[in-house]
């Protein structure tokens, strides 16, 4: 059973468990909102709010300090936030409550411009779309196709490495660590493994899945994608599921109960795309840049990367060359099998929650540290 509480309500409800009884065996799910001295471009020297959600046993919150196993901050992909990629309330498809229930701290968080975070105000204007997208919103929304108000990015690679900076501090002092764990998703390859090529004294080991990589990608800040006419992107249903069916290579590879739970989920997590035409997930566009082999080859972090082997979004391939790459020897690539971009909700999802509880734990997998694994064939 999970409670959903306040982080300034914790210490009321750890007194009553204690009297009692509890015997620290329940998750606790806590908010956070961390303040963050904004670089977005579109809401420069301004003060945001991150939003940040805790999972954690209720024993390890009421004895304070450290979990025994460390902490885990969760980075989110180009479009899903974080609390909808990795808390999916469907069975046992929650990668947070895993973790935690094996006793880490655990933590995501959801960038300016998703979720609960702060959104800056040209999210509100439909005409930031890409103009192909703005068409789901005529008449009802906007009367015709309309020219961006903010033509220009609202978000980039450069302040989600602010925001995860300030997130990563706010964890390090919040439980009296040196370093935290990252575990990602997607875009979440660069954003994580970005930020840990530059702090690498303040990360103490990366687990990925479908990490976004381009070996030649730019170093430097890249502006929009040309051609892109938008600033954001949004994800009708109908676009949720045919890119996730478009990925599937076996059999039941995915429940559609689960896929129902984790688009309900995305549109509680944006109450105004939700109201949008017959509902849609917003996300800023944010070109990569600064995670190529240049940057990758000098990187002695421990790292995991998992590829699912029916994945369309980021090819098997790509993370082979990620793999390639880098220089840590502490390196290992997993081939998923029956699994596509989606993997952590999907039928192997324990096979990945598992190999990256090892991974966290001992810098394994299977006995191994270093080379490629195949799980589920």
């Amino acid at each position: 059973m999970r409670r959903n509480i306040s982080v300034l309500s914790t210490l009321a409800l750890l007194v009553a468990s204690a009297a009692i009884g509890d015997d620290g065996s329940r998750l606790l799910s806590l908010d956070h909102y961390v303040r963050v001295t904004s670089t977005a471009p579109a809401i420069s020297g301004q003060l945001a709010q991150i939003y940040v959600r805790e999972v954690v046993l209720a024993g390890t919150a009421l004895r304070g300090g450290p979990a025994p196993d460390g902490v885990v901050l969760f980075v989110h992909g180009a479009g899903t936030p974080a609390e909808v990629t990795f808390d999916v309330p469907y069975k046992d498809y929650s990668w947070m409550a895993y973790l935690a229930g094996a006793g880490f701290d655990v933590f995501s968080i959801d960038m300016t411009g998703y979720g609960r975070s702060t959104r800056p105000p040209a999210m509100n204007d439909p005409c930031n779309f890409p103009k192909e997208q703005q068409a789901q919103f005529v008449p009802n929304l906007i009367p015709a196709p309309c020219v961006p108000s903010h033509p220009t990015a609202i978000t980039t690679m450069g302040s989600d490495w602010n925001d995860i900076g300030v997130v990563v501090d706010y964890l390090r002092a919040l439980r009296r660590v040196d370093r935290v764990s990252l575990v990602a998703w997607s875009q979440g390859g660069p954003r994580a493994g970005g930020y840990a090529a530059r702090n690498p004294t303040k990360v103490a080991r990366l687990v990925v899945l479908a990490p976004a990589y381009n070996r030649t990608g730019p170093l430097e800040a890249s502006p929009l994608p040309p051609g892109s006419n938008g600033s954001m992107t949004a994800q009708s249903h109908a676009d949720f599921t045919a890119n996730w069916d478009r990925q599937v290579g076996c059999p039941e590879q995915y429940e559609p109960a689960a896929s129902a739970a984790v688009w309900s989920d995305m549109l509680a997590s944006d109450p105004v795309g939700a109201a949008w035409g017959a509902g849609v997930r917003r996300a800023p566009q944010v070109p990569s840049w600064g995670f190529n082999q240049a940057v990758v080859a000098k990187m002695q972090t421990p790292f995991l990367m998992v590829t699912g082997a029916h994945d369309k979004q980021v090819a098997p391939e790509r993370v082979r060359e990620l793999y390639a790459d880098l220089g840590s020897k502490q390196k290992v690539f997993i081939d998923l099998a029956c699994s596509s971009h989606n993997a952590m909700w999907e039928r192997n999802h324990v096979l990945l929650f598992r190999a990256s509880l090892e991974w966290l734990k001992d810098g394994k997998v299977n006995g191994t540290s270093e080379g490629e694994l195949k799980l589920g064939y």
